[in-house]
């Protein structure tokens, strides 16, 4: 469209010929109708009004002097500006290569001079309403490109929206699974507890009965000695009944059997404590505790399990008090001690090791079993992932310990190979962070 086309309303038609009488007919003829006439009588004329005018449509004489009308023509169509003007060739030459050299140059039609004006009118209309409708059709064809990919839009932001509902489902079932998980561990911590609450009390008394029966047997002892001294027809009494109920073992093993029975009764008493010490049960409150304590009491509970497994080597370095949720940090611990147990097959060794490293404590727990394979060694956290089979693994230990150890501000690193063994070791800050920042946040007196 010419410039004049957009200011005026008008449909502007540039003839670029030679012979001044043709110019004069066509510009009478096509302003009767309505039309806006540019006028050039040469090719480089006529190249630089159409370049600034922009006609709609441009009458251009084949032969001319300088430039003829085909390469005015192929110098139109090459240049972006003027590339989509239609151009109708007038001219004298009837031959079928001129024409076919005329299309080939870019025009869209042809005029025969000597040339009717109705003729021409004609075919001016024909390929302005051609233009008119190539132009409303490639603004049909932006609109509906523009349609398919809102379309297409509306649909990759429908298939992610979905994606992201599926994703927020499955964390959703995952983490109601995790609490399930998380809650059953804390009603086994609870009960533990309670258990040990409720042993305890008998095996305080049954410790104390046992040391008043084991002063309760001396002393009948020594009045048995005291029997011994009397009259000579009660010795042979009480020697014909030492011998019938074998008196000197009885001796013996009366007080082999109270020291077996207090032993056991320590050691259950010794297994009712880890259970409290494991367990911290209403511990919600952050406190200092001592790591090798935890440590012990969790290897205490587990040592059934692993005994028959591995031999345990602890090489324990200093550890200043952490501050943390000890009943936390402990599941941590078992959870480590159990799947080492777990990777050995026959009998292994396991080594737990303790050190600081500037502000950090860190536990380290090796074993020399199968290893974790390197393609699953960045998936060990995720929850749910084991390699166990069906019904022996929940999936969920590692996954629970990583949480439980990044919510007390430290991480775990892991470090395996195939056939040699896997090393765990977990960092914890010795001071809980926000209690530090709100330390540091306190004004000083003085």
């Amino acid at each position: 469209m010419s410039e004049a086309t957009h200011t005026d309303g008008h449909v502007t038609i540039l003839v670029i010929d030679d012979v001044p009488a043709n110019i004069g007919i066509l510009v009478d003829y096509l302003e009767e109708h309505g039309f806006r006439v540019l006028v050039a009588q040469d090719g480089e004329e006529g190249f630089q009004r159409a370049a600034f005018a922009r006609p709609n449509l441009i009458l251009l004489d084949a032969m001319m002097p300088g430039i003829d009308g085909f390469e005015t023509c192929r110098r139109l169509k090459t240049t972006p500006e003027t590339s989509d003007i239609p151009v109708i060739f007038m001219t004298a030459l009837t031959d079928v290569h001129d024409k076919m050299a005329g299309f080939g140059a870019g025009a869209v039609d042809y005029v025969t001079k000597p040339f009717e004006t109705a003729e021409v009118l004609v075919r001016i209309n024909t390929h302005l309403a051609l233009q008119t409708m190539h132009a409303q059709l490639e603004t049909q064809n932006r609109q509906l490109q523009y349609a398919v990919a809102e379309h297409q839009k509306a649909e990759n932001d429908l298939r992610q929206a979905l994606d992201e509902i599926n994703t927020l489902n499955e964390q959703q079932v995952q983490t109601q699974r995790l609490l399930l998980q998380s809650e059953k561990m804390a009603a086994v911590g609870q009960l533990a507890a309670g258990v040990a609450h409720e042993i305890n009390n008998p095996i305080g008394f049954v410790i104390s009965n046992m040391t008043s029966l084991e002063r309760y047997v001396k002393e009948l002892m020594q009045l048995l000695a005291l029997h011994e001294q009397t009259d000579s027809a009660a010795q042979q009494q009480i020697a014909a009944y030492r011998k019938q109920i074998d008196f000197d073992y009885l001796r013996e093993d009366v007080f082999a059997l109270l020291n077996e029975s207090k032993d056991g009764l320590m050691r259950v008493k010794k297994i009712v404590q880890n259970l409290k010490d494991f367990s911290h049960a209403g511990d919600s409150v952050w406190q200092d505790a001592d790591l090798h304590k935890g440590l012990d009491s969790t290897l205490n509970l587990v040592w059934n399990e692993l005994k028959y497994k591995a031999t345990i080597h602890k090489e324990y370095g200093d550890l200043p008090s952490v501050e943390c949720l000890p009943q936390e940090i402990n599941q941590v611990f078992l959870n480590l001690l159990v799947n080492a147990g777990h990777a050995i097959d026959g009998h292994g060794e396991i080594t737990i090791r303790t050190g600081t490293r500037e502000d950090e404590a860190w536990v380290e727990i090796a074993d020399n079993g199968c290893g974790i394979p390197p393609e699953n060694l960045s998936r060990i956290f995720d929850p749910f992932f084991t390699t166990k089979p069906v019904g022996k693994g929940t999936g969920l230990g590692l996954s629970l310990s990583y949480g439980i150890v990044q919510k007390h501000g430290g991480r775990i690193d892991v470090s395996s190979e195939c056939g040699k063994g896997t090393t765990f070791r977990v960092y914890l800050p010795v001071r809980h962070a926000e209690k530090s920042q709100a330390d540091q946040a306190l004004p000083t007196l003085g």
